[in-house]
């Protein structure tokens, strides 16, 4: 398999053809897929380039390990959540080792809400994901498709063979049960 010639190959394909022979080929194509995507999230959290070029090596090596203990089935959201949450842990290592005097002031006041921020968003996203995997697999599948890998209805209808139809109830329906699984987790959270 030419590497230059993956474009044409889904992910859901080529992490298919990973877990039957384990060719870390495979991956290879997937992660050189999403290189700039990775950069892009870690300069987004990171703000220093050097270091996010530094993550994005870390998150490839972490991806190689950890894709054999799951079975990722979007490998683009997967993979952005592991970026985002090793980017995220490095923020929390970086706040440790910063000296107390640096803390006050002007400069403390701004970083800190911003990790607050970014800790209840991953939260959240961690919520979101919790919902989702509720979600009956047709619905799942075409709600992330949609949503996460912004397919149109019509590539998705091709990809998954159901129809057009089938698509849009599935994602309606879908959008509406996450919203009360939402709502229920976030009343439970606030209870609890």
């Amino acid at each position: 398999m030419n590497v230059e010639r993956s474009d044409h190959i889904s992910d859901a394909t080529l992490l298919e053809n990973f877990y039957h022979d384990r060719n870390n080929q495979w991956l290879g194509m997937l992660l050189q897929r999403y290189t700039l995507m990775l950069l892009g999230v870690c300069m987004k959290y990171l703000k220093n380039e050097e270091d996010a070029k530094d993550s994005v090596q870390q998150i490839f090596l972490k991806v190689i390990i950890e894709v054999e203990k799951y079975k990722v089935e979007y490998f683009k959201s997967w993979l952005y959540m592991v970026a985002k949450n090793h980017c995220l842990m490095r923020l929390r290592e970086t706040q440790g080792k910063i000296p107390a005097e640096l803390h006050d002031g002007i400069k403390a006041a701004a970083d800190e809400p911003n990790l607050h921020t970014m800790v209840a968003n991953e939260e959240l996203f961690g919520l979101m994901q919790e919902a989702l995997s509720e979600l009956n697999k047709e619905q799942q599948q075409c709600i992330t498709l949609f949503y996460l890998e912004k397919r149109t209805y019509q590539d998705i209808a091709q990809q998954t063979g159901f129809s057009l139809m089938q698509v849009k109830s599935y994602i309606q329906n879908g959008k509406r049960n996450l919203k009360t699984q939402l709502e229920d987790a976030y009343r439970k959270s606030l209870e609890g």
